[in-house]
């Protein structure tokens, strides 16, 4: 309980402390007018209070609203003009003051491109999240009488999807799913994470055989490689693992294609590693050698957790290389829901980073109550 009660208080501290430089920041303008005008007050007419009316605006320009930059140069303006009136207004004030107004224009303009920009980025943002809503779809939070949670976590700063990958489908055979990740980063990988998604979709409804379904990945990510140049075409490939959950049957059949294998979750906090018994080439690798899926059986039983990450996880290392081990984490814990589950492995990998992953994390867990 210590760990985690002094991650919250960390957590606590920095909202805090954001609240605390956001408001200064708003209220900086203000601030630095009203230095502006005591130390115009207090000093010789020889000494100038400019630059505090000049970089006013220009501090609010990227920060406040439309409204309040023209306000905050108007003031700045005023109250320049009425320290020169208290003194001399001579050449020398006049240029002061158009050196403040102009500056004061152009603090509106500036505020005006950043409005623009702030406005492209959140419908780049808005863009971003119905992609993956419509690439990666977060699965209900109960298939086929499991209850199932998925996170996605991605390493570079604003984006929402990568080459990670999940999906879980209710099958007449019973609950399919795929956890995977595509080589390579960037839009090439959403398009390849887009065509194994769409394959799984379709296979896993009509193929009778967890087998069929890895086989039809292999061939639509072939096909894919087809259609690509450059490196892409030569190799392009996922690794993945492949799930099946027949209904009301106590068992999990599983398919490996190099992809770490699944961690089982049992009620009472014991832990299994369910490793490949017949390892295979990821999906896409198929022209280097014939190894045919086999798909291994194990016992799933009521109150456990199926756990399915993509190596985000099980590479995170922190500042002194020492690698995540999700299994020994997590054995001789207990979770009340699948969500929980997750939530507690993400904060643990962020805290064990230090918040510098440089990976994509992809989870799925799935719970048979």
């Amino acid at each position: 309980m210590v760990g985690p009660g002094k991650a919250e208080g960390e957590g606590a501290y920095g909202t805090r402390g954001a609240s605390y430089v956001i408001t200064l920041v708003r209220i900086l303008p203000a601030l630095l007018i009203a230095g502006g005008v005591c130390y115009d007050f207090l000093t010789p007419p020889a000494y100038t209070a400019v630059p505090f009316f000049t970089v006013a605006p220009l501090v609010a320009a990227p920060l406040s609203t439309f409204v309040n930059t023209v306000r905050t140069g108007v003031v700045a303006v005023a109250a320049l003009s009425l320290g020169h009136v208290r003194g001399t207004f001579d050449v020398g004030a006049v240029t002061e003051v158009a050196t403040a107004a102009a500056v004061a224009v152009l603090a509106v303009g500036i505020n005006r491109l950043a409005r623009r920009s702030d406005e492209r980025l959140a419908s780049a943002r808005e863009i971003a999240e119905a992609a993956q809503r419509a690439v990666l779809p977060e699965p209900a939070e109960r298939i086929g009488g499991l209850d199932i949670a998925a996170r996605y976590e991605a390493a570079q700063a604003d984006a929402f999807i990568g080459g990670d990958l999940y999906a879980v489908q209710d099958t007449p055979q019973g609950v399919r799913l795929v956890v995977g990740d595509v080589r390579g980063k960037g839009m090439g990988a959403v398009a390849t994470v887009a065509v194994l998604i769409g394959a799984f979709r379709e296979a896993a409804e009509q193929e009778a055989t967890l087998e069929a379904v890895a086989q039809r990945l292999e061939r639509a990510l072939a096909r894919e490689g087809t259609r690509r140049e450059g490196l892409d075409a030569v190799e392009g490939f996922a690794t993945a693992v492949l799930g099946e959950i027949p209904h009301g049957n106590g068992v999990v059949r599983l398919v490996h294609r190099g992809h770490p294998g699944p961690l089982l979750l049992h009620g009472d906090g014991a832990l299994d590693t369910l490793l490949a018994e017949d390892p295979a080439l990821p999906l896409g690798m198929g022209e280097l050698g014939l190894w045919p899926d086999r798909a291994q059986e194990t016992t799933f039983p009521s109150g456990s957790t199926l756990l399915f990450y993509t190596d985000g996880v099980s590479e995170a290392r922190d500042e002194h290389g020492v690698f995540f081990d999700p299994a020994e984490r997590l054995a001789g814990r207990t979770f009340h829901s699948p969500v929980a589950l997750l939530t507690t492995l993400v904060e643990e990998v962020v805290r064990h980073t230090g918040g510098g992953s440089t990976d994509d994390m992809a989870l799925l867990a799935v719970r048979r109550p």
